[in-house]
Formats: structure tokens, sequence, C-alpha cells
């Protein structure tokens, strides 16, 4: 099964499931969106914990780690039992496809790295990265409509995923297909090419028009991939001037990619000394005013979800959501 697996990793907002949609578009390729199947099986006690999972996490931790010494070929053997159900659930998902190859990209991913690698050491790893500054930009403006502070502090994003990415990267034992966003969108066509070639598959350059490919949808990706049918670089420099009108919005960035590791943005293949460099050459531009923050189904449910979150210090609110939470238990008690 492993020789059939690839896994695109990228944080949100990093263009992966353009990416995921172009790949998808191979006859030879399966995909869905995120099905988070690995992140759960890392938290089950061994690699890491759940830390608000409705049992003892420290002492499920010790006790499975005292268990697994004990099998005959310890954590191999666990590594064995969890690539069983992942094998079981991936290979089940490819054979009613049809096609010959699972991609998996689910950006939570990235968080888990050192436990996928040691799970899947032979599968095929593309790694996306895109400028950080127009990650942390487009995570405000597609959530928090465009609330800097807001993104932040309710995940720092760049912090996370900067540092995990780039280590693995680095790492020499588990080879991997690393393309920058900027260049994806750039040359389509010819970095499309080189992934493919990298997987063993034959090229398939229509596969750059992905809007005019059928596409499973979920609840989870991107759900403004589906307003373009194909990459392009119009966007590539709007994080420059959205940064360059605001200087609140300026500062949360300078403070938000200060603490980074020069070497760590470096493997993402980026240059932390000039990374506001085009901020400065958008503020000698003439602005255009930034598109309407238009309200979806998606960013809806998100909004809703942010306000409840923001107000659960409430404790009105919090016995009104546990009193909600008990009558659906009961009718949807079997």
């Amino acid at each position: 099964m492993e020789d059939k697996l690839v896994f695109v990793i990228g944080p949100p907002r990093s263009g992966s499931t353009m990416l995921q949609r172009m790949l998808g578009s191979h006859p030879d390729i399966y995909t869905r969106p995120e099905p988070h199947i690995v992140t759960p099986l890392a938290h089950l006690g061994y690699f890491a914990n759940v830390e608000r999972a409705p049992y003892d996490h420290i002492n499920a931790a010790e006790a499975i780690r005292e268990y697994v010494e004990e099998l005959p070929g310890g954590e191999e053997d666990y590594l064995n039992a969890c690539r069983a159900y992942t094998n079981e659930l991936y290979g089940k998902m490819l054979a009613k496809s049809g096609r010959r190859i699972f991609v998996d990209k689910t950006p939570a991913y990235a968080l888990v790295l050192p436990f996928l690698a040691r799970l899947y050491p032979r599968a095929k790893y593309i790694v996306l990265t895109r400028h950080p500054l127009a990650v942390l930009s487009s995570y405000a403006n597609s959530f928090f409509e465009g609330d800097y502070q807001a993104a932040q502090e309710f995940n720092d994003i760049l912090g996370r995923y900067v540092p995990a990415m780039a280590a693995f990267i680095r790492r020499k034992k588990t080879p991997c297909f690393h393309v920058r966003y900027e260049d994806l969108v750039s040359e389509p066509r010819t970095r499309l090419a080189g992934i493919f070639a990298y997987l063993d598959l034959p090229d398939e350059p229509g596969a750059v028009n992905y809007g005019a490919q059928r596409h499973t949808q979920g609840s989870y990706g991107d759900p403004k991939v589906k307003h373009r049918d194909r990459p392009d670089g119009q966007s590539l420099h709007n994080w420059a001037a959205d940064l360059a009108a605001d200087a609140r919005k300026l500062e949360i960035a300078r403070r938000a990619i200060e603490p980074l590791d020069p070497e760590d943005i470096a493997a993402w293949g980026y240059d932390k000394a000039s990374l506001f460099d085009p901020v400065g050459l958008a503020a000698a531009r003439p602005q255009r005013p930034n598109p309407a923050w238009t309200l979806d189904s998606y960013r809806l449910k998100r909004k809703v979800f942010l306000a409840l979150r923001s107000r659960l210090n409430d404790n009105r609110l919090k016995g009104a959501l546990r009193r909600v939470r008990y009558y659906c238990d009961v009718l949807l008690r079997d």
C-alpha cells in the first residue's frame, strides 16, 4: 500500500487544495478533501497526547508505552498495527476509486510529520511552501475578515508550521518533492510535470485546468479554490498591498515573523531578511481598494463559531450549550 500513497504537506492557505485538485485531475490519481486519518492516530498516547481527551492521557501514554515495550518487535510492532489500520482505510477507498495513487492532503499532517514519516517512510511526500506573510494574510482574510490580531491569537500559524515543515525538508531520511506556491502558479505546467515525474506517472498536461474536472467535495479544504479553473499569479502580491495599506497589520506581521529561525525560513525557500521587501514596493505603487469581503456558507459557519467561542467565558452561554448538548444526547441515544 505504501508505494501507492502520496502526502501533500503544506500549511492552511498555502494553495495546497489547488495543487490537490491538479493532481486529482490525473487519470491515475484519486484524492478527496482532508480525510484526517493520521492525525488522531498520532495522538493515541504513544507519540503524542490529546490534552483534553475523555480519559487520563498521562496514564494511557504510560500504559501503552509499557505494553509496547513487551511486544516482540517493540515500537515496530506498534507501527505495524497503526499501519494496518491506515492501510485498510486508504486501500479500500483507493480500490473503490479504481485509480492507482491515493493523494492525502490534510494540512494538520505537517504538525505530526515525525510520526507520519515513521508510519510511511517510503511514501511520496510533496511539500508545498508559500511566502510566510502570504500565508498569514490569506489566513486572516479568509477566516477572520482581515483581523490579523484575531487570527494570530486563535492560531499562530507560522510559529507552528514553519519550523515543523522546515525540519522535515532538511530531513534526509525522507526524500520529498519541494515546490513553492509562487513557482507553481507562475509555471504550473512545468512544476506539475516535475511532480508527476517524481510520482513515476506519465505527464498529464490537462491537469493544470483542474476546473474542467469533477472533484470529490467534502466539509474541509479551501472553499475559494472552486472560483478558479486553473492557477494564476493575479493575487501573488495581494498580501504585500494589504500590509502596506495598514500599519497595524504590518506591525502584527512583524511580530509574527520575528521569532522564526532564519534557517527555517530558508528551508521554505525564502530569505528572512528580505521578507518584507515587497511591502515597500507595494507602498510605492497606487493602491487599489481591497475587494469586498463576501459572506458564503463556509465563512458564515466560521463567523458564528468564532463569535460563540469568544463568549465562552459567559457562564450563561456555557450553561445553555450544556443543556443543548444534553437534549441532543438524549434524542440521539441508541
